[in-house]
């Protein structure tokens, strides 16, 4: 099933050099200590932040600093370019008409980058 993921969820990107934080707007109205999120917090510098310096041979900037650097590779900085919301997200819980997103997401950058959650931000603890 996985864990419900919300604002401060720590994300990582196979092509970033560094974690990144998932910001969520307090838009879906639930009641929890901070905002949970859904698949459509998928957007670019307002929801995924960047992932320090970006390794991927299908970012243009890093194609322009490596032919610079004369074929050495070159790392950039991170931009997220996701375009389509997280997938699957949550079967069974909807957050403003929409599946909530768990820890077993995973979202596209269309630099090649998969992008997932490493931490959702919040826990379930037993107590004794």
């Amino acid at each position: 099933m996985g864990q419900q993921v919300c604002m401060g969820a720590m994300l990582t990107c196979t092509f970033g050099a560094a974690p990144g934080s998932m910001m969520v707007l307090p838009m879906n109205l639930v009641l929890t200590g901070v905002p949970d999120a859904n698949i459509m917090d998928s957007k670019p510098m307002m929801n995924v932040l960047p992932f320090g310096m970006c390794m991927s041979m299908s970012n243009p900037m890093v194609i322009a600093a490596t032919a610079a650097a004369l074929g050495v590779p070159t790392p950039m900085p991170c931009i997220p370019m996701t375009m389509a919301p997280w997938v699957p997200g949550s079967p069974t819980v909807l957050l403003g008409n929409m599946p909530a997103l768990n820890n077993s997401s995973k979202l596209m950058c269309m630099w090649g980058g998969v992008i997932g959650v490493t931490m959702p931000g919040q826990f379930t603890v037993a107590v004794p």
